[in-house]
């Protein structure tokens, strides 16, 4: 990590720390629920803010890697495996073309995270249920969560990094995992999930290490008792959500590998889907039984994003540039939920005539 990433990144990280410090202490400073309307408008912030990043990076992107000439994007490129430029292009040509597929690969990155985190709302929405956690203390769990998510997933993606670049097949190894994945998510698409909240694993491991206090005690996740610390439950809560959304950062991390090996890119898609997590829980908390079809958009997905991993070279004989793979993603999970609200009203409709 040369002098320019590593200046551009705590940059990065120090602009995305603030404006969620502003979300939690300027929105939530009564410890209100937001309605419908405001984590709209706030789901829609988050949006906004990362598409403001992809016109960065499509304009300015090659200022993450500080790249001075065409030797250092020619190095910058085969390190990463990503697409070499056009022989005989002009420096500044080739890098205007770098920048755009550097902000095509964002988005590309961006969008199928956030597709997946919406999979992950189900599951937080299970656990906040099974655990029976009042919705004022869910503002709180959310924002710990997502800051524990944040640095977990940069440990994995760069992990990942490191060793796809000393043992390429592992790239094959992802890309069968997440064709695995994509088709038990669908064999299972219409199973009820359900949790016990006592013998979550999570549960069973942390009451072997340290006291369990059974009742909630307001928002805190540790108390003082009989001279020893106890946990609370909702700080049990919290690490059963870090524990689930490990297991999301399985497939949707090595998802972001079939489109850059870029370390910068995959870490950024990852962190903007994260960061709006929080308001997309509360925007769909209300309306996800509305989204019979989501989980079958979402498992074609991994299963496409899978197949492309494994046979890079047939996809790019075929024309499957970022372009229409971004295409390809909107399509999927638009159609997924179009389709969706489509026959929830159908069947709404249908049930208020025969009433």
């Amino acid at each position: 990590m040369n002098g320019a990433e590593i200046i551009s990144l705590c940059l990065f990280l120090f602009l995305l720390s603030l404006i969620l410090l502003f979300d939690l202490g300027v929105f939530n400073k009564e410890e209100k629920d937001p309605d419908y309307k405001q984590s709209l408008i706030r789901t829609g912030i988050w949006v906004l803010l990362a598409f403001g990043f992809f016109v960065f990076l499509w304009f300015n992107g090659s200022v993450f890697h500080g790249i001075q000439n065409a030797e250092e994007l020619r190095n910058l490129l085969g390190k990463y495996q990503e697409r070499q430029p056009v022989q005989g292009n002009s420096f500044a040509s080739t890098l205007e073309q770098y920048n755009h597929d550097l902000g095509l690969s964002f988005l590309n990155g961006y969008f199928v995270e956030y597709s997946l985190s919406m999979d992950n709302i189900l599951v937080i929405i299970l656990i906040f249920t099974s655990f029976k956690v009042e919705r004022k203390y869910y503002h709180k769990v959310l924002f710990w969560g997502i800051i524990g998510a944040v640095a977990l997933r940069a440990l994995f993606i760069f992990i990942g990094t490191t060793l796809i670049q000393h043992f390429h097949w592992v790239l094959y190894i992802f890309g069968a995992f997440l064709i695995f994945s994509g088709t038990s998510m669908f064999i299972k698409r219409n199973e009820e999930e359900s949790m016990d909240s006592d013998t979550h694993p999570v549960v069973r491991w942390l009451s072997k290490i340290f006291p369990l206090e059974k009742n909630f005690h307001e928002d805190r996740f540790f108390i003082r008792k009989e001279n020893k610390n106890w946990i609370t439950p909702l700080f049990l809560v919290l690490m059963v959500i870090e524990f689930s959304d490990l297991i999301f950062a399985v497939d949707s991390i090595p998802a972001v590998f079939s489109i850059t090996r870029d370390p910068y890119i995959v870490f950024f898609s990852n962190i903007f889907a994260i960061m709006g997590l929080r308001s997309l829980f509360f925007l769909m908390e209300g309306i996800v039984d509305r989204f019979h079809y989501l989980k079958t958009g979402l498992a074609i997905l991994l299963v496409l994003v899978g197949f492309k991993m494994l046979f890079p070279g047939f996809f790019e004989r075929i024309g499957f540039s970022n372009t229409v793979s971004l295409f390809t993603i909107l399509g999927i999970l638009g159609g997924s939920i179009l389709i969706s609200l489509w026959v929830t009203g159908r069947r709404e409709k249908s049930e208020s005539i025969r009433e």
